[in-house]
């Protein structure tokens, strides 16, 4: 094995499970109320009250099944556990058949929302847990969050899916998954993730609605959502499909490469494969040749003036080295792994909180970290980064 390979998925082992998963495993257990707290300020302060969101929990379960399944370790397994029964006890509306958007510290839901993103994630995670355990009882649950989406969600007429519902599944005025989104009804964002779940969930369950349904959504993503004159994603649509903004998410754009090509490959057509992986490749380009800054960091995102935001937010990284070294496993062109290295050096100068643990949230262009944004809450988990040394691991380790 090159060298360089060898130090790279050395490192990235030593990062998983000396300093990710640990960080998680020792200061976001909730001992008093179950499952994991809420959030853990940027100035590394645990603030035992703040809500418990859906996103967060499915992710934790996610993250330490998925290491439980690559390294066999009964802590990955009881942390999986942990969050799996917090997850089935307190986030599934079983009433509904959907899932709870936050609660409160105590469990008692706070927004009852479906957010199809939201489920989304959770299929992700009692899959990869089913994975792990072989639990019935979390395949059977991955396949009522399937039919609710089916149901609820897809739309028969114009294709794709509804963003968000209230708890009865009646759709919802204000449909943004946060503040900083276009209130539309489609969005590549919540599409990504439905593929990502499907994508799970047909590795253990050969079902033929959701094969005919994981088919489908990509050949969404190829003929709706990506841009095939720039090769980016558009990232928001009205009902009919109509792009409503002409911003570029750099971070997206490389993660939904490999995301793409990994379904199609999970799907098993050789003509989607094949497509697929002419796609990926191009998007990388694209990230490739704009959306990365000399010292290996992958810029935010370009904004409808074309202008850039010139911040990295941690999961962008993440994503980077995983799209980097796909392309680099299809092409064999040593350019891909050469900055996926390039980026992980970053990462290690810049984002790495060598103090406190973790990740920063992100960084400005000269590396500063902007410490009043959380290490852990609603949206910074262990899942981008905890997968993507995964993801290198089980590619080239």
């Amino acid at each position: 094995m090159d060298s360089k390979i060898e130090i790279f998925i050395r490192e990235l082992d030593d990062e998983l499970r000396k300093a990710i998963l640990p960080y998680w495993m020792n200061r976001m257990v909730d001992q008093d109320h179950g499952g994991f707290y809420g959030r853990i300020d940027g100035k590394d302060q645990l603030r035992q009250s703040a809500p418990k969101g859906s996103v967060l929990n499915a992710r934790i379960l996610w993250t330490f099944s998925a290491a439980y399944n690559r390294f066999g370790e009964r802590k990955y397994f009881e942390m999986a556990e942990r969050a799996y029964k917090y997850c089935i006890k307190y986030f599934i509306n079983l009433e509904n058949k959907g899932v709870y958007w936050l609660l409160d510290h105590k469990g008692s839901p706070l927004e009852t929302k479906n957010q199809i993103y939201a489920l989304a994630f959770m299929i992700y995670g009692l899959s990869e847990y089913y994975m792990a355990t072989k639990n019935k009882q979390a395949l059977e649950y991955s396949k009522m969050l399937f039919y609710s989406i089916e149901k609820y969600s897809f739309d028969p007429d114009l294709n794709g899916y509804f963003e968000a519902f209230d708890k009865d599944w009646v759709i919802l005025e204000d449909l943004r998954l946060s503040e900083k989104d276009a209130n539309e009804k489609k969005t590549m964002n919540t599409h990504l993730h439905v593929l990502e779940a499907y994508a799970n969930l047909y590795r253990i369950w050969k079902d033929e609605k959701l094969r005919s349904q994981l088919r489908n959504l990509i050949e969404v993503f190829i003929n709706k959502i990506i841009d095939q004159e720039t090769w980016h994603f558009q990232l928001f649509f009205n009902n009919e499909w109509i792009p409503r903004d002409n911003e570029i998410s750099f971070g997206h754009d490389i993660e939904g490469s490999w995301l793409l090509q990994e379904a199609a490959e999970v799907l098993g057509d050789d003509k989607i494969i094949a497509e697929s992986k002419s796609i990926a490749t191009k998007m990388v380009d694209a990230v490739f040749t704009q959306g990365f800054d000399q010292d290996g960091g992958l810029f935010n995102e370009q904004k409808p003036d074309g202008s850039l935001d010139t911040d990295k937010h941690w999961w962008p990284q993440a994503e980077a080295m995983v799209g980097l070294v796909n392309a680099y496993q299809d092409s064999k062109d040593h350019k891909y792994l050469d900055q996926a290295i390039h980026t992980w050096q970053f990462i290690k100068d810049k984002a790495l909180d060598k103090i406190g643990g973790e990740w920063y949230f992100r960084v400005d262009k000269s590396g500063k970290p902007y410490k009043e944004e959380d290490k852990a809450g609603m949206w910074k988990c262990p899942y981008h980064n905890g997968r993507a040394c995964l993801e290198i691991l089980n590619r080239l380790g």
